[in-house]
């Protein structure tokens, strides 16, 4: 997709130069209440799929894991608890407010030892290859400016036999059930998010950058022929969530 039409169906404001300076913009303005808004939006189901994400990546103790774009250090935290006191995580953002508040968030736990905190562009992971038994990212490869080079960062950076892993928004397809999600997803989060943030335009943006968003079969596509074997979906909560998987 090129700059302009990505400009254009994401009605990115004038103010920024592309979707990722406003996607650092956004995220900078929502870091400080970003888990609790993620936890009341979701109705709570962003514990489960997080977990549920990590039961895919078939990570061991002892194991090291990394999340890609990791924002406060959910996945991080989830992936810690596998892996364990001997084992080790790594997590990767580019919003210095995200990772902010990441290191704080782990610092109240007993994971503090075990979870490291980069900054880097998703694109571009500032790792070495084969590095990790898996990797993840979750809720952001709507965010990223390139899906392929992200997806093929993740394997660069995986151990042979390991696991990338996609934990993201998807589009429903059961009748009623899907209307009424798209309702609360267009009409009624918007309002919600500018409630517990205090300012609109950031809450507008998840229904936008979803409408763009590939369907999970061709996100599956992508991880079979940037050459992840056995590249499978499973859709959670109706679908209104879907987690890919693939093996290096």
């Amino acid at each position: 997709m090129k700059e302009k039409e990505t400009k254009q169906s994401l009605s990115i404001p004038k103010q920024y130069r592309n979707k990722e300076e406003y996607v650092h913009s956004i995220f900078s303005s929502i870091a400080h209440r970003y888990d609790i808004l993620n936890t009341l939006l979701s109705f709570n189901r962003d514990k489960y799929w997080r977990r549920f994400t990590v039961e895919k990546c078939n990570l061991k103790p002892g194991g090291s894991g990394l999340d890609v774009a990791c924002g406060t250090g959910m996945l991080c935290l989830e992936q810690a608890k596998v892996v364990g006191e001997t084992g080790h995580v790594t997590g990767v953002d580019f919003c210095e407010d995200m990772l902010a508040v990441g290191k704080e968030n782990i610092s109240q736990t007993p994971y503090v030892n075990n979870i490291n905190f980069k900054q880097g562009n998703a694109i571009d992971l500032p790792l070495d290859d084969d590095s990790f038994d898996c990797a993840t990212i979750g809720f952001a490869l709507r965010n990223v400016p390139d899906i392929k080079k992200t997806i093929s960062e993740m394997k660069r950076v995986v151990k042979p036999g390991g696991k990338v892993v996609s934990l993201e928004l998807s589009k429903p397809s059961m009748p009623i059930f899907k209307q009424s999600y798209y309702l609360y997803f267009e009409k009624i989060l918007p309002t919600l998010g500018k409630l517990g943030i205090g300012k609109d335009g950031p809450y507008s943006y998840l229904p936008q950058s979803l409408k763009v968003f590939p369907h999970q079969k061709e996100i599956r596509d992508m991880f079979e022929e940037l050459g992840l074997k056995e590249a499978q979906y499973y859709e959670l909560t109706g679908g209104i969530v879907t987690v890919h998987v693939g093996t290096k």
